[in-house]
């Protein structure tokens, strides 16, 4: 049971990554066979997969024929971002209260990283540094809930900020956003860690809109 549990989310990561990357475009069928046969497995646990897509408001599923690409907007990403910053400030809060020193130790090493980064201009490599950031901030926050929940959310931003850390300007002042969160997490200071979290979500969105939605 456990192998088939194991199997079947590795299909719905799979088909998920697919749709958010833009392999199935809007509107487009989603064949089980197909699927099944390209990744090697039977129908079962793709037909599991597209029902969860179902509940994530991803697949539409009509009876008797079919199941198609609902897809998500650069709209969907910029709501998401929204309800996002909210969560982010609560768990910068958090984490301003309750994080160990060997959190506090693994959020310094990744701006040391970012920093360099940074300086030698590579600026396509950061987006890997700030989902770390940005992980490890869940788990100092102490909330095995919020961490679930931010985690969930992350799937679906994530195509946006490889869109957005790449640009060197939005990159500089992502690295110093996050260095000021961890100022205020260090310090303990709950409130200004929580407004500095939301602050730098809403300047993601401001950035986000302004390549993508307001062209």
């Amino acid at each position: 049971m456990d192998d088939n549990q194991s199997l079947g989310q590795r299909v719905f990561h799979r088909i998920r990554e697919d749709i958010l990357s833009g392999k199935y475009g809007k509107d487009e069928e989603l064949k089980e066979k197909t699927i099944g046969d390209e990744l090697g497995v039977s129908r079962t646990p793709v037909r599991e997969a597209l029902r969860q897509l179902e509940l994530e408001g991803l697949v539409t599923i009509i009876p008797n024929k079919g199941a198609y690409v609902v897809g998500f907007s650069a709209q969907d990403i910029h709501d998401i971002y929204e309800i996002r910053s909210l969560l982010e400030g609560l768990c910068a809060r958090w984490a301003a209260k309750r994080a160990t020193p060997e959190q506090l130790e693994a959020l310094e090493e990744i701006m040391m990283l970012s920093d360099f980064k940074v300086q030698r201009g590579h600026f396509d490599q950061l987006v890997e540094l700030d989902n770390k950031f940005h992980q490890q901030l869940y788990e100092a926050s102490g909330s095995k809930v919020l961490e679930h929940v931010l985690r969930n959310y992350h799937h679906y931003v994530e195509r946006a900020r490889k869109m957005t850390l790449p640009v060197p300007k939005r990159s500089v002042e992502s690295n110093e956003e996050h260095r000021q969160i961890l100022a205020a997490i260090r310090d303990k200071d709950e409130d200004q860690a929580e407004v500095l979290a939301n602050r730098h979500m809403m300047n993601t969105i401001q950035n986000f809109d302004r390549l993508y939605l307001r062209k």
